[in-house]
């Protein structure tokens, strides 16, 4: 049998909440002419279920169960899995939109000389409720650019990767646990051109149970490592940039703060019932802080019935 044009890698570990949403996500794709790998990281949910559930209804989902390894470990395994010319990168709590892999293909036939095409995305919150669209740059040169600063501007789940350009990079660096993905740019960046497609590709999934929002100091500190190891290989002066985590901290402050960027988010995205959800969170954390209690007065504001 010929080989398959994408093979898609999904790494799974401990995401039953949100891995049937996921799965169906690649197998409702336009495109059709994939594999499906994916490798359970040795959960102890019943994401197995899940997995074994959809992997006896579609042939195309090839499924291995094995103890714990880590991300970098797995994604590795994915690879040399894989049999299609581009690999797919998929995690297991997001929704990749319908037409994603058909947009992506199209682009990577277009443009030889792009060996990495992300894409913009829509952020939404641990209940699927829809935050904002994060749009992201297009171009070969500000991506570097940015990446060499320590900013991600691919992310990591939209990616769709030449397999012959990540054989050659040797994969994914399992040095690094954090981070990955930033390392993965910055040495493929060194082979090749990376872009992103201006639409949305995927909805991605912000919660407290994701690597990122657990290991947020790690990431910095891994993030810098990986640009630091950069600029010795291109031989160049950097200047590590991205020192403040994206994600909120176990203080009440922290979350404090991003409860109310999340809410403002939605509420400019006219999703006002989340942005009272969130504005009530804001509250229920410090009720004295008048920025929360704004948040709320404003969403609230905007569903009365014009007179």
């Amino acid at each position: 049998m010929s080989s398959p044009v994408v093979s898609v890698a999904m790494s799974v570990y401990n995401a039953e909440p949100y891995l049937a949403k996921a799965i169906a996500s690649i197998l409702n794709q336009t495109f059709r002419d994939f594999e499906f790998i994916i490798i359970d990281d040795g959960s102890t949910d019943r994401s197995l279920k899940t997995l074994q559930k959809y992997a006896a209804q579609d042939q195309r989902i090839r499924l291995t169960s094995r103890e714990n390894r880590g991300i970098p470990q797995t994604r590795n395994e994915i690879l040399a899995q894989a049999q299609g010319e581009f690999i797919a990168v998929m995690d297991a709590d997001d929704i990749a939109l319908p037409d994603r892999f058909e947009r992506q293909v199209e682009f990577l036939n277009q443009h030889p000389n792009v060996i990495c095409v992300g894409g913009a995305f829509d952020l939404i919150d641990e209940q699927g409720h829809y935050l904002t669209l994060i749009t992201v740059p297009t171009d070969d040169a500000t991506i570097q650019k940015m990446a060499l600063v320590g900013h991600c501007s691919i992310c990591h789940p939209t990616a769709m990767i030449r397999r012959s350009a990540l054989l050659q990079v040797f994969g994914y660096d399992e040095a690094f646990r954090q981070t990955l993905d930033l390392d993965l740019w910055l040495r493929l960046g060194e082979i090749g051109q990376l872009a992103n497609l201006e639409q949305s590709v995927l909805r991605y999934r912000l919660h407290t149970r994701s690597v990122s929002g657990q290991r947020r100091e790690e990431q910095r500190q891994s993030g810098r490592l990986a640009c630091e190891r950069a600029w010795q290989r291109r031989g160049i002066e950097g200047h590590f940039e991205a020192s403040e985590p994206w994600r909120p901290g176990p203080d009440r402050a922290s979350q404090h703060q991003y409860l109310l960027k999340y809410g403002w988010w939605a509420f400019n995205s006219r999703q006002r019932q989340t942005a009272i959800i969130y504005g009530l969170k804001a509250i229920q954390k410090i009720p004295w802080a008048i920025a929360g209690w704004k948040l709320l007065i404003s969403a609230l504001i905007k569903l009365l019935p014009k007179r």
